[in-house]
């Protein structure tokens, strides 16, 4: 059998498909994660989603800016906010000016519970991370962050096909 060297089309295509698997293979272990921490949390792993997103945002977001985000239906994050709102995770505040504008919003106090529960995943990243030149966490930053468009790039040509 012949070896293959870097350089080499056929190493090159190897490297590329073991990359593809270690994603999967990631993909599925972050989904057990954020399965466990839900079920530590009482929450759907849809619940979940929405709670990332509203910690990741800027500030209070709209329903609909919610829905888009999330990439849920907003017939369908009515029930989702209905559930977290009862659990206690969120508030919608309704706008002075217009009583039918919502904003959503996480109580911070809540937050300090998922974190708590994600940080031995956390602290293993930045062990992980620990071993990798400045250089190269650019660059593997850059290659996340190409994943990460192309992914939207293929979810939008579902969009697309609706």
């Amino acid at each position: 059998m012949e070896q293959t060297q870097p350089g080499d089309a056929r190493h090159r295509r190897r490297t590329g498909n073991d990359i593809k698997a270690g994603i999967r293979d990631l993909r599925i272990q972050l989904a057990l994660l954020n399965h466990q921490v839900g079920s530590r949390l009482a929450l759907k792993d849809v619940d979940l989603d929405c709670l990332d997103v509203l910690t990741r945002s800027s500030g209070p977001l709209t329903p609909s800016a919610l829905a888009r985000r999330a990439g849920l239906h907003p017939a369908t994050l009515t029930g989702i906010l209905d559930r977290l709102e009862r659990a206690g995770w969120i508030v919608r505040d309704r706008a002075a000016t217009d009583r039918r504008s919502v904003t959503i919003r996480l109580l911070p106090d809540r937050g300090v519970e998922v974190f708590r529960l994600y940080q031995p995943m956390l602290g293993a990243m930045d062990e992980v991370l620990a071993d990798y030149t400045e250089e190269e966490l650019e660059l593997i930053a850059g290659f996340v962050q190409r994943t990460v468009e192309a992914g939207r790039t293929a979810v939008s040509s579902f969009d697309q096909e609706s």
